[in-house]
């Protein structure tokens, strides 16, 4: 997995295999987990996604600054939301991206949720 984060945007670009996005999910949805990121020569990936229970309603997408770190916090049905999500894109034959960011009303989203993108495993336009 790589996880790229923009400084300019304050987002976070996601690219994996379908096994990795598949972990992902997994780890969203039980709640804990860590699913490591390849380090890049350019310095702006990050270490990994932590995965972590929280109490209330929502999904809160977090960068721990100090340990380059992506965290994604919730409850289990905002996180299972996600985890579908997630899971979506892994198994996404013909390409695409997701965008998963804050907008009032957001069905599952935290404000102050830091916005990430999504990436097929096929790449990040639709093939068609």
């Amino acid at each position: 997995m790589r996880l790229v984060f923009d400084p300019v945007s304050g987002g976070v670009d996601v690219t994996g295999s379908a096994e990795e996005l598949a972990e992902l999910a997994h780890a969203v949805t039980e709640g804990e987990g860590f699913v490591g990121s390849t380090p890049s020569l350019d310095g702006d990936t990050l270490a990994g996604i932590e995965v972590r229970k929280a109490p209330g309603t929502g999904v809160l997408i977090e960068l721990d600054a100090s340990r380059q770190v992506l965290v994604i916090s919730g409850d289990p049905g905002a996180r299972a939301i996600l985890a579908d999500n997630l899971e979506a894109m892994a198994t996404a034959e013909d390409g695409g991206h997701l965008h998963i960011d804050h907008f009032p009303e957001h069905p599952y989203l935290l404000e102050g949720s830091v916005p990430i993108v999504v990436s097929s495993p096929h790449g990040g336009m639709p093939a068609r």
